[in-house]
């Protein structure tokens, strides 16, 4: 998701600041921002006749910088969504007009004041069929056991979110009782397999790391899986205790188009925008009246489709310790 700058084929190139026709969204880059491109960008440029110059990747440090030097450029922004609850608890960001965008059919838990969910995801465990050709991996607990599945293991380098949820599960936790996260317990679980993980930085390097057998098994952004089985690669999944998290569209406090910036998350959070979106990603929609213009075939292989076996991490528990927990989780990735 990180890493690429995009364009919109009917712009004529990137903007450094924005005018009165012209907007900026920033996001991760990738299939991710393409299709955030096609389902949104296109349908509000052609119903307002504002262009939406696409940006990359997505930088909290430049956010807060822009923000404090009082030269916003960016207007629109894809963020996790735990680091937007932070944010705007730290007057980094313009609070939400609620009357332009309509919070009535989006999913609660995805809402605040300053940031609505731009999309849901899941963590789920993920291994190439390839490399295990008898018993398959099933649960949690199977992505720790390496005597019984052999092979590297992949895991998000940048995010703890997720990882130590699954590390804790894996350990017979109840999902019920995961919070406050005990993270003296999943540490002790990651040690266990802490010389047999590779890192995956972005959506792209995860997915070659499990086609290629390099890292055969591991814990990925559903989307990516979706993508490879899409193009061919087998691939195997369980959405046993699926751990979701979302993104969140937020603007930065100061930008000098918060009327533009407002209609453009309105239509990004319209069932339609959402719908086209989740098709083209493979990522769930957070606005409850998508479903119904989605091919059933289609929503049975998103997140949303999966709530019996679902383990909702607690993205305001996150934004109240994402940076000590941060602090470890790198900490502890160096040692």
């Amino acid at each position: 998701m990180k890493h690429t700058l995009l364009a919109l084929a009917a712009l004529t190139g990137f903007a450094t600041a924005a005018s009165a026709q012209e907007m900026v969204f920033t996001s991760w880059g990738g299939t991710t921002q393409d299709a955030q491109a096609a389902s949104w960008a296109a349908p509000f440029t052609a119903a307002s006749g504002v262009n939406v110059v696409q940006d990359g990747p997505t930088d909290y440090g430049k956010i807060k910088a822009m923000v404090e030097a009082g030269a916003v450029t960016w207007d629109v922004v894809d963020a996790e969504f735990d680091w937007a609850l932070q944010a705007g608890g730290q007057g980094l960001l313009e609070p939400l007009d609620f009357t332009v965008i309509d919070k009535t059919r989006l999913d609660p838990r995805f809402v605040s004041d300053f940031a609505v969910g731009s999309f849901y995801y899941s963590f789920v465990l993920g291994w190439n069929p390839a490399n295990f050709p008898d018993a398959k991996p099933a649960t949690l607990a199977d992505l720790f056991d390496t005597a019984k599945f052999p092979g590297k293991r992949t895991f998000y380098k940048w995010s703890a979110p997720g990882v130590i949820e699954a590390a804790l599960l894996a350990d017979g936790v109840a999902p019920e009782a995961l919070y406050p996260l005990d993270l003296d317990r999943a540490f002790k679980k990651l040690d266990t397999i802490k010389a047999d993980i590779i890192w995956w930085e972005g959506g792209a390097q995860s997915q070659q790391l499990l086609a290629s057998g390099e890292a055969p098994i591991g814990f990925f952004w559903n989307g990516r899986l979706a993508a490879l089985a899409a193009d061919g690669q087998e691939v195997g999944v369980s959405w046993d205790q699926n751990i979701t998290a979302a993104d969140a569209l937020v603007v930065p406090k100061g930008t000098k188009n918060r009327e533009a910036a407002m209609k453009f998350i309105s239509e990004a959070t319209s069932a339609r925008g959402q719908a086209d979106f989740a098709a083209a990603s493979g990522y769930a929609p957070i606005n409850t009246g998508s479903a119904e213009l989605m091919d059933p075939a289609v929503r049975a292989t998103l997140p949303d489709a999966q709530t019996a076996v679902q383990v909702n991490a607690d993205l305001a528990y996150w934004a109240a310790h994402r940076d000590e927990i941060g602090t470890r989780w790198y900490a502890w990735q160096a040692q």
